[in-house]
């Protein structure tokens, strides 16, 4: 099962047809969620009227992404269900029955000047699930998926992901790594000696995800520069970028990784956040 949470915003509606398309890669049933304050949920409040008020504008929201949803995939099979309490903590409770949970990156409540929302940003670091980041997808497929990988446990799970996604889609997978990591001496790229080195452990990881996938083309390549704009500049033309949650180096306790947090924001394509 695939969920994704609208607010009526226009990244909402994206994400809707978003995950509408991925059902359908999928095979996948669709629930379309928005989360409304607990109160308006309950059978007796003191304010009756404002709370029929604001469940047939959410009821609005719901029939708008859903139908948003069906002209991606007329036979999807949906669900749509209005979640009580705060946006945050309702979809990442409806995550823990989902594969994947879809969000727009700033809802109709996001604060101008912000890359990315206190939901989307909520979500992606609490999450039980895979979580989508759906800023503006591309008007058409590139055909062409980008994964990011530093070698940790984490990133073994998302290029999991990554591949699976390209066979699904039928897209080139571009791994990379980013090289230019602090040294002691100072932010240096190594030596060309070391870059094959690093070349080559990265090739010889993909070697399992290939024999899982072997219809998918993938190019393997290490760059120097720091992991965000390798990223960044990389999926300029891609249909997804796919990055794990956390990877070497993070602090212990951290939710979500700093590789992972300036991508919610700078990501210029849908950003998958996998965890381990």
């Amino acid at each position: 099962m695939i969920v994704v949470g609208v607010d009526g915003s226009r990244t909402g509606l994206e994400a809707a047809g978003w995950a509408a398309a991925e059902a359908r890669l999928r095979q996948a049933p669709l629930t379309v969620a928005h989360a409304v304050p607990k109160w308006v949920c309950e059978g007796a409040v003191r304010y009756a009227e404002v709370a029929q008020w604001m469940r047939d504008g959410a009821e609005t929201v719901l029939t708008a992404a859903c139908e948003r949803a069906r002209r991606v995939w007329p036979e999807v099979r949906l669900d749509g269900v209005l979640l009580p309490g705060d946006p945050r903590s309702a979809l990442v409770k409806a995550a823990e029955e989902a594969e994947l949970l879809v969000v727009g990156s700033r809802g109709i409540g996001g604060v101008r000047g912000l890359l990315v929302g206190s939901v989307a940003y909520g979500v992606a670091a609490h999450a039980p699930s895979d979580v989508v980041l759906i800023h503006d997808p591309p008007p058409s497929p590139h055909g062409e998926i980008v994964a990011g990988t530093d070698g940790s446990p984490g990133a073994g799970r998302a290029l999991d992901f990554a591949f699976t996604e390209a066979e699904l889609r039928g897209a080139r997978l571009h791994v990379l790594r980013a090289w230019a990591w602090p040294q002691p001496g100072g932010f240096e790229p190594a030596s060309r000696e070391s870059e094959q080195d690093t070349l080559r452990a990265l090739k010889e990881s993909l070697a399992g995800h290939r024999e899982r996938h072997p219809g998918v083309h993938v190019v393997a390549e290490v760059v120097h520069g720091h992991p965000v704009e390798v990223l960044k500049e990389a999926s300029a033309r891609a249909d997804l970028l796919v990055v794990g949650s956390r990877g070497h180096g993070q602090l212990a306790g951290m939710l979500i990784g700093s590789i992972s947090q300036a991508l919610l924001h700078h990501a210029p394509c849908p950003l998958a956040v996998v965890r381990r």
